[in-house]
């Protein structure tokens, strides 16, 4: 079992800590739906320390990430980021990932924690052809989310950096916290506003004091993976391993959007062909109309009874008071406000397809 440089911290604040992804990580400190709240209201930081970052540098750098992530990374400038997957041979996901411009020729790509291992190995295959420059950094660096709609105004005491003017999906690298060359990234899986910061393993410690320090005044509390999994399913994005995985194209999963075929990518011309004759099955979002909490591995049904499809992702929404829940049904019956049911033990739940996100700001 891994620990982030932070563990001992996170003990001592009396977080409830878990295995996940092969670290020993804090799943609450007070309570999902406090921590959930004090996102969507005010600001809270996440340790997110376990997630996985590697460092494309040189000529072919870029010529790599063409290959290997499904988005266009050719239309990034310095200072952007941009959202993308790695499509594998068969149809399926190997991962999502977020892929920085830090210079030209210099990338860095992070990538889920229970990846890491597999994500090196599908990019390293591909590089032995390619040549680009490439270092895992995972085990050296910390990420800290900061997240909810007084981010802002709470951290700006810490750089000199003007927070407010940087863009969602931008980032920049500065100083914050006492800290030089540290990126502040608008970027986080809340949909609540606010940054992700990366600094070395070295210098977390006193990033993360001087962040409770400076949010204190603003209601700042520490929060778990588990309000995080709370806060990103109303947001509906996906979760790798529930909502995606090896087995999901991205087209089913609603990501054509990041599944550019502008140029020749992994398996790009099956997922062509796909895209053409529209996928079997979609991923849907949907709202339970009567008590009951949707559950991974649910089965759905349609207004007749019968299945259409598995739920991936469910839980109590703390914003709506409502079960909501992702899962993949056959597209015929993927309609929008649709009537379906929800298996739950011996009951069929009647739950309505409904647009994303599931919260609205």
């Amino acid at each position: 079992m891994k620990s982030t440089a932070l563990s001992e911290t996170h003990i001592s604040l009396g977080a409830k800590m878990v295995p996940f992804a092969g670290y020993n990580m804090p799943v609450s400190y007070e309570g999902i739906n406090i921590e959930h709240e004090t996102v969507r209201k005010a600001v809270g930081v996440f340790d997110v320390s376990h997630m996985g970052e590697f460092l494309l540098e040189g000529p072919k750098a870029l010529e790599l990430i063409q290959k290997v992530t499904s988005n266009d990374a050719s239309k990034l400038l310095i200072g952007k980021a941009q959202y993308s997957c790695f499509p594998n041979e068969t149809g399926g996901i190997v991962d999502d990932l977020i892929v920085y411009k830090i210079k030209e020729e210099t990338y860095l790509l992070v990538v889920n924690a229970s990846n890491i291992e597999k994500d090196w190995n599908h990019i390293s295959k591909y590089n032995e052809v390619i040549g680009a420059t490439l270092r895992d950094l995972s085990d050296e660096y910390s990420l800290l989310a900061i997240q909810g709609p007084k981010a802002v105004d709470a951290m700006q005491s810490l750089s000199s950096i003007d927070l407010s003017s940087i863009k969602f999906y931008n980032f920049v690298v500065g100083d914050f916290a006492g800290i030089e060359h540290v990126i502040i990234s608008a970027t986080g899986y809340t949909g609540s506003g606010g940054f992700e910061i990366y600094c070395k393993n070295t210098e977390v410690k006193q990033v993360w004091d001087k962040v409770l320090e400076a949010g204190a005044g603003f209601g700042i509390k520490p929060i778990g993976l588990a309000a995080r999994d709370t806060l990103r399913l109303e947001m509906g994005y996906c979760l790798y391993g529930n909502d995606i995985d090896d087995t999901t194209s991205p087209l089913e999963a609603g990501l054509g959007w990041v599944t550019k075929f502008t140029k020749d990518f992994v398996n790009s011309k099956a997922l062509a062909k796909e895209k053409e004759e529209g996928p079997k099955r979609k991923l849907i979002a949907f709202q339970m109309e009567e008590k009951g909490i949707p559950r991974s591995g649910y089965v759905i049904l349609n207004e007749e009874g019968n299945e259409i499809g598995k739920v991936t992702s469910g839980t109590m929404s703390p914003s709506l008071s409502k079960g909501i829940g992702l899962g993949y049904v056959t597209t015929e019956n993927s309609k929008v406000d649709s009537k379906i049911h929800i298996q739950i033990r011996k009951n069929q739940v009647p739950a309505t397809i409904v647009k994303l996100p599931f919260y609205k700001s």
